[in-house]
């Protein structure tokens, strides 16, 4: 499949389907008169790369998780173990943003938000 092809079919614009492949997401092959071509399942791969991105992964944990992905004895087990480590990342990061909250909260109205509440001038 061409690029303009793939592009159209994944909703994406062709330089996004370049960037994918300049950074190792996807992989075509250079036909004789240099046009990209990529295999039928790339465009799968597309959908699972933009529905990924919206469930928060960064392309680079995509392109850490892909390879172990696809060559999992049990894709639907790998897939469930990187969402549930996913959710402890987050719920660690709402942990952290809860603190950060109460700090800032604790700091309001104490006529210097960088000195800490209940602090000595």
């Amino acid at each position: 499949m061409r690029i303009g092809e793939l592009a159209a079919q994944a909703g994406l614009s062709k330089d996004t389907v370049r960037f994918y492949e300049r950074i190792g997401l996807i992989e075509g092959r250079r036909l004789s008169n240099g046009y990209r071509d990529f295999p039928p399942e790339t465009l799968t791969w597309l959908h699972y790369v933009r529905t990924a991105q919206t469930l928060g992964f960064t392309l680079a944990e995509i392109a850490r998780h892909g390879a172990d992905l696809r060559h999992a004895p049990d894709s639907a087990e790998a897939l469930s173990a990187l969402l549930a480590d996913k959710i402890r990342i987050i719920d660690a990061r709402m942990a952290e943003l809860t603190a950060l909250r109460a700090d800032l909260t604790a700091r309001v109205g104490t006529g210097c938000p960088l000195r800490a509440a209940g602090a000595d001038a």
